[in-house]
């Protein structure tokens, strides 16, 4: 059978940085990775950090309708700027959210992404060490385009999706700050949704496909939703920290190889990772990138037939399977 999980494991960050205490978080952090693919980061020390954002994201969204509109992602090649509601799609159907990216948080923006992304580099080099690797071992496969989103869900009616089932995508892990309002949750190996209730400022960390394709699956990214607010608004700061776009399958595969030989899995485990569904692993794209930008103009149907009309079509009609 399995291994599952019922609820989601808390890792304590001061107590990895504490000789005394560090292994036991280590081994905890070591079944988060393996069984669930998320994980509580607390005593992050980034907590007045995120207190002080979350503060500003409603007078964020609050902006009028035309500067929102001037930095919409339909202008950006990049996908990059504000998405309107219902403008994205999450397993062929419609999100109930929308984020910004406005000129005027720029310094909110760059003072958050500083801060986590130290956070987050640290944070690898701890993975490493707790699957009895180097902790350098997947310095190589960090990229130079990692992502902040604000992102807000409007009250809607209930079981209404705010962002359905998916994985998340080219990037090694996800760093989320979510308000107290809940609705993010997780599906585990039995087939059941498993709730994530705020924690007031821990991160909730999850692995992504390009850190499940570099492991051969061994460390497995896992499917999670969130179920629309229905009477309140939801705030949401996911960072994804980016893989390099340039790795190619014949990379990926040789490392894959090379790190699952020495990961401490059962063999158990390292039987089932082979059979791990992935585009990242797909023959039908040149590299990593060409991955994710398939990704993106699905994502971003609008976004995708502006900038990319030839290849929306194609990726619209490809079959992964």
């Amino acid at each position: 059978m399995a291994e599952t999980f019922s609820s989601v494991p808390k890792v304590d960050y001061a107590r990895l940085q504490d000789k005394a205490t560090r292994q036991e978080e280590l081994d905890k952090l070591q079944n988060a990775i393996f069984v669930v693919g998320f994980l509580y980061l607390t005593n992050t020390g980034l907590e007045g950090l995120i207190r002080h954002t979350h503060d500003q994201l409603p007078q964020l969204f609050n902006l009028s309708a035309d500067v929102k509109e001037d930095c919409n992602m339909i202008h950006s090649a990049s996908f990059l700027g504000y998405t309107r509601l219902g403008a994205e799609t999450t397993a062929s159907q419609t999100d109930l959210r929308e984020y910004p990216k406005s000129p005027g948080v720029q310094n909110l923006v760059e003072q958050y992404i500083s801060h986590i992304d130290r956070l987050a580099q640290d944070f690898v080099h701890l993975v490493a060490e707790c699957l009895s690797l180097p902790v350098d071992t997947f310095d190589n496969f960090k990229g130079k385009m990692s992502r902040l989103k604000f992102v807000k869900y409007p009250p809607s009616a209930p079981g209404s999706q705010g962002v359905g089932p998916h994985k998340d995508s080219a990037g090694l892990f996800t760093f989320l700050s979510q308000d107290n309002t809940g609705g993010l949750q997780v599906l585990n190996k039995n087939g059941q949704w498993i709730d994530v209730p705020p924690i007031e400022g821990s991160l909730v960390v999850n692995i992504q496909q390009g850190f499940e394709a570099i492991t051969g699956g061994v460390c497995a990214a896992t499917t999670h939703r969130v179920i629309a607010p229905t009477s309140q608004t939801r705030y949401s700061i996911p960072f994804f920290l980016g893989v390099r776009l340039d790795l190619t399958l014949s990379q990926l595969e040789e490392s894959a190889a090379h790190i699952v030989h020495r990961i401490p899995a059962s063999d158990d485990r390292k039987k089932r990772a082979i059979d791990v569904p992935s585009e990242f692993l797909s023959p039908l794209y040149s590299c990593f990138g060409e991955a994710h930008l398939r990704n993106r103009i699905l994502s971003h149907p609008d976004v995708g037939r502006h900038w990319y009309p030839e290849l929306f079509e194609r990726y619209s009609k490809q079959n992964l399977r």
